[in-house]
């Protein structure tokens, strides 16, 4: 699977900048692709004015999400701020290049900025199969909660984070990207974003891929980056066969 980053400095609360600084990225891509991956919040930065800046399913966002998947084939996939009966949520769009598309609400809501009084959280996982590759899409803060990520009985192949991770916990980061693709004997991406926020959080990327092993293939900080790679699931597959430390993982059920 030919595997696309990005990670970028983001304009803050202004859309239609973001969506058209992406668009002139993902057109320069030099190589084909199969799935391409945004930050969270792609559309506006992280933040909690969410009332004027939420959209409704199958508006602006959707659409144009929509026409990058089309257009280049592959799937784009990453977060934005979405109002629902009356709602709001930071919404990943898994969006395939014929039009379907699924959603996942982020579960972990990061209460140190508020984002539970203004947002709602998720409640259900998504494992979307692409190019015979079983792929688990997470939002920033549900990286720091190792059972909602963990990989029972090998649902997944890949694992994504995509988020607005400041950088005074870069160190946080890096070490439990490592440690989910570790413990889930799974590859990992996290795209992060770089630059200053409109709060004056500044953001050091770190975007990464991780082999089940824990070694790290790719990383960026500081500076914007488009990132491509060919994975080969045979190669995971023999990693899986030789070390199946699946098979004495402790059974659980999670409620609620």
């Amino acid at each position: 699977m030919h595997l696309t980053l990005i990670q970028t400095e983001l304009y803050w609360e202004n859309p239609t900048a973001n969506r058209a600084m992406l668009e002139e990225k993902i057109f320069a891509l030099p190589e084909p692709t199969d799935l391409i991956v945004l930050p969270e919040m792609f559309t506006t930065g992280f933040t909690m004015n969410a009332r004027p800046l939420a959209e409704p399913m199958n508006l602006t966002t959707f659409r144009w999400l929509k026409q990058m998947a089309a257009q280049t084939g592959a799937v784009v996939t990453g977060s934005y701020i979405v109002q629902e009966k009356g709602q709001y949520f930071n919404r990943l769009i898994w969006m395939q290049p014929d039009g379907n598309f699924d959603a996942y609400d982020k579960r972990h809501l990061f209460r140190m900025a508020g984002e539970e009084l203004t947002y709602t959280g998720g409640s259900k996982r998504i494992v979307k199969s692409w190019k015979g590759w079983n792929i688990c899409p997470l939002i920033c803060y549900d990286l720091r909660f190792p059972v909602w990520s963990r990989n029972n009985h090998l649902d997944y192949d890949l694992l994504l984070y995509v988020a607005n991770w400041p950088a005074p916990r870069s160190l946080a980061w890096n070490t439990l990207l490592q440690a989910r693709a570790i413990e889930n004997l799974s590859y990992v991406a996290g795209v992060n974003r770089v630059g200053e926020d409109g709060n004056g959080h500044p953001y050091a990327g770190d975007s990464s891929l991780i082999d089940p092993k824990g070694e790290v293939l790719f990383r960026q900080n500081q500076h914007e980056a488009v990132y491509q790679t060919t994975l080969l699931l045979d190669e995971l597959r023999a990693y899986r066969e030789r070390f199946p430390a699946d098979r004495d993982a402790d059974e659980f059920q999670l409620i609620g």
